[in-house]
């Protein structure tokens, strides 16, 4: 094996701790997902283990990242970015606007319309986030606020806070976020 092929396989077990401390899931949630198991999952990302394609295709699966992202494949000299959404249960569907793990991540989200009455699951995580919507109305429960942001309005916040976001009965929304790990924040320039 090549020494790119060897630092490459190393540098896997750190992306994936780094992902799943991200999204704020355990080892526990993550074999739960993927059906791998917890030691293993912990050998792979302490690089005690190299990964398997068969252990890679459902980790990728489960960060919403491709396997070029999971294993920091050299670029190919081809600028765009793989569109594939990744669908839930509930109709929502997040595409993926970036390509790489690490930074600032950027999401377009398409949430079904909602229930007035929904009780929002408030999540917290390291991070900060800045939402831009495109379409519809979104429903942001952010702390102690319950929002309604409309087509062109932009919120930013730390994932600390407590939120949730959601569509209002009037119909399905779109949005655009920006997600960056603490203190990382989406910086605006404008000229006169």
């Amino acid at each position: 094996m090549d020494d790119a092929l060897a630092r490459a396989l190393d540098a896997v077990g750190p992306r994936l701790k780094q992902l799943r401390l991200r999204r704020g899931l355990t080892l526990a949630d993550l074999a739960a997902g993927t059906g791998i198991s917890v030691s293993t999952l912990s050998r792979l990302e302490a690089g005690l283990r190299r990964p398997t394609l068969e252990q890679l295709l459902p980790l990728a699966r489960a960060h919403g990242v491709s396997l070029d992202a999971l294993v920091d494949a050299p670029a190919t000299g081809d600028p765009r970015v793989d569109l594939r959404p990744i669908t839930y249960g509930d109709g929502s569907t997040v595409i993926p606007l970036t390509r790489r793990p690490g930074g600032i991540q950027a999401y377009k989200f398409v949430l079904p319309a909602g229930r007035d009455d929904t009780v929002p699951d408030l999540r917290t995580h390291e991070g900060h986030d800045w939402a831009y919507v495109l379409n519809g109305t979104l429903r942001l429960v952010l702390g102690g606020s319950d929002l309604l942001l409309g087509a062109g309005e932009a919120v930013e916040f730390d994932t600390r806070t407590p939120h949730w976001f959601g569509a209002t009965s009037a119909g399905p929304v779109e949005f655009l976020s920006l997600i960056g790990r603490q203190g990382q924040r989406a910086h605006v320039r404008a000229t006169s």
